[in-house]
């Protein structure tokens, strides 16, 4: 699909997460991005139960599928599970930026949890020049604003987003996060940090 930049959107877990919740991400970011845009937004296994084994093997085949210079992006759980997947081993295309949104921090001073913590060496372990963008709703009451920080801590190159009156779902709108995809064709930082 030449010309045409791809954005791989892991969603969150919970019950009914992809059709219910998550699904108005999706259409944020897909009507924010525009013509020019592929969105891809797979259902993820077993989405009220989210196990590392069964959304890492889902994950690493949608990454398989993605040209050089895709975005991944993930919300919640979705976006712990997708870096870690990229920690654990680099993806095969080369990406042109990594977005959390809502992550929730699994480890030290963030949620308990063997399954999903993140390596000591997260940032280390990330593909080499590729921009981080972490984005996190000050109102957020299910994980808190202050996991953004871990990860800032985790991932010293990564720049963070921090979103003054939005919750989890950043209330249902991604425009920062599109706005920031789209400067300059490549990621840069536009909002906050």
């Amino acid at each position: 699909m030449a010309g045409i930049r791809q954005i791989l959107f892991i969603q969150g877990g919970g019950a009914g997460a992809h059709d219910e919740w998550d699904d108005k991400l999706f259409d944020s970011l897909r009507r924010q991005l525009g013509e020019g845009y592929e969105v891809r937004y797979p259902r993820m296994p077993d989405e009220g139960d989210p196990s590392y084994a069964r959304w890492s093997a889902a994950i690493r085949r949608e990454l398989t599928d993605l040209d050089d210079g895709a975005v991944v992006a993930g919300h919640s759980v979705g976006a712990t599970i997708l870096i870690n997947v990229l920690a654990d081993r680099r993806p095969e295309p080369e990406l042109s930026a990594i977005v959390l949104i809502a992550a929730p921090f699994v480890g030290a001073d963030g949620w308990p949890g063997d399954e999903f913590e993140l390596p000591h060496d997260l940032g280390a372990r990330l593909p080499r020049g590729v921009p981080v963008h972490v984005f996190h709703g000050l109102q957020d009451e299910t994980a808190p604003p202050s996991h953004a920080d871990l990860y800032a801590r985790a991932i010293p190159q990564a720049q963070v987003h921090r979103l003054p009156g939005r919750d989890h779902q950043l209330n249902n709108d991604l425009s920062e996060v599109a706005k920031t995809m789209t400067t300059s064709g490549s990621i840069q930082v536009g909002v906050d940090e």
